[in-house]
């Protein structure tokens, strides 16, 4: 589908205007909502230079939608009882998902590095792994900073660690998993052996 990233981006702007009206708390949103409209933003600026494959799309967009809909309502308060409910967990894990998906960019790092031909599939899908766990790292260290500069609820809500002492821990392990996942998932497609990936950045999958 040659338009279909345009679908992605026009059904997201919807969705994300939707989500924007009276958020749980708007502070939390708006800390939380800025990596979201930065990598939107990222992505419409860059798609004349270089289009992903539809695949690589929808991953990211998994993300986009999940930490849209956690910074809404915020992560801790999400409606996600009845996962919690059904695995007997203590507490809510929207925000682990959330983390697990942002893994999923693992897949677009290996596909662009690859049809761009800066390296080949396994140092490639090293670089991708080893990035992802380097974002992961960083991003619990400017949620402990920012809890601790903002000192109040929005620094304990943006923080989300619902009382687990190691959440820093299982939040970038979720993250590299995620990234394993989709590195798999590459591994098994192949984009960068299909021909219309490797003449063209036009119309991949």
């Amino acid at each position: 589908m040659r338009y279909y990233p345009h679908i992605l981006a026009i059904g997201f702007l919807l969705f994300f205007a939707v989500l924007a009206i009276d958020p749980h708390d708007r502070a939390v949103w708006i800390v939380e909502i800025v990596p979201v409209v930065c990598i939107y933003v990222a992505l419409v600026l860059t798609y004349d230079k270089f289009r992903f494959s539809n695949i690589s799309y929808s991953l990211m967009m998994v993300w986009m939608v999940w930490h849209t809909i956690g910074g809404h309502w915020t992560f801790a308060n999400v409606p996600f009882d009845f996962v919690t409910n059904l695995f007997d967990f203590e507490r809510n894990h929207f925000d682990r998902v959330g983390h697990f998906s942002i893994g999923f960019y693992a897949y677009a790092m290996l596909e662009f590095s690859t049809r761009k031909r800066y390296t080949n599939i396994i140092p490639g899908s090293f670089f991708a792994l080893f990035f992802i766990m380097s974002v992961a790292c960083g991003y619990e260290i400017i949620e402990w900073a920012y809890a601790v500069i903002d000192g109040g609820d929005t620094g304990i809500e943006f923080l989300g660690s619902q009382g687990d002492i190691w959440d820093a821990q299982k939040d970038m392990l979720a993250d590299t998993l995620g990234a394993i996942v989709s590195l798999c998932l590459f591994w098994y497609i192949r984009p960068d052996r299909l021909e219309n990936s490797l003449k063209t950045d036009k119309n991949p999958i």
